[in-house]
């Protein structure tokens, strides 16, 4: 079991469920979109990131952004970290068909993908250091704004570094800069240019 002290906040029952298997610590669900009518629970989430801070586990999908920008915006205060569960294609097998996105969410990945990312963010051991953060003007001189094919590399550098494509163009510096840093984002630009110099 792997000991968490903040409290992780994810969308259904079954995500808490499979968390509940190696996790130990606080799961709090926001029944996908319920949270946004449930004040109570809104309210229980941001005492929770006051007094302990909480880690947002959503799934990969468009639901699940829409789901962590909002918590993001309705915690003022307290401690946020974000757990990037990275996209797979899949179906759960408690589900007939895939999400209308085709991905894995928190409940269908396995346990190694979580463990990773809740690493990745450095919430666990294997945590990261103190990382050097990533500029946007840094991304900019890499390729990764004001060219063409910006979106495309910006897509391209977030599969090569585990991330969700959905993190919005403005927000991937800063979320380079807590899950992975400098080093890690040098490794994967050099991945990208290389495999590109390798097709022409």
């Amino acid at each position: 079991m792997i000991k968490i002290n903040q409290v992780i906040v994810v969308e259904g029952k079954y995500d808490k469920i499979k968390l509940s298997g190696f996790i130990d610590g606080l799961i709090i669900t926001t029944e996908g979109f319920g949270v946004f009518k449930d004040k109570e629970k809104l309210e229980l989430i941001r005492l929770m990131a006051k007094k302990r801070g909480i880690i947002l586990m959503t799934d990969s999908d468009s639901a699940g952004f829409i789901i962590r920008n909002f918590l993001s915006q309705a915690v003022k205060e307290g401690q946020v970290t974000h757990v990037y569960i990275p996209e797979i294609a899949g179906k759960e097998r408690r589900k007939d068909t895939a999400s209308a996105d085709g991905l894995l969410g928190v409940e269908g990945v396995n346990e190694q993908v979580i463990t990773d990312a809740l690493a990745k963010a450095g919430i666990t051991e294997g945590a990261k250091d103190d990382f050097t953060p990533v500029t946007k003007l840094q991304m900019y001189d890499d390729g990764f704004y004001g060219r063409e094919n910006s979106a495309s590399l910006r897509t391209a550098l977030c599969k090569q570094l585990g991330l969700p494509s959905r993190i919005s163009s403005n927000m991937l510096p800063r979320v380079i800069s807590d899950v992975c840093g400098e080093k890690e984002y040098k490794k994967a630009v050099n991945a990208i240019f290389s495999k590109k110099t390798e097709q022409n």
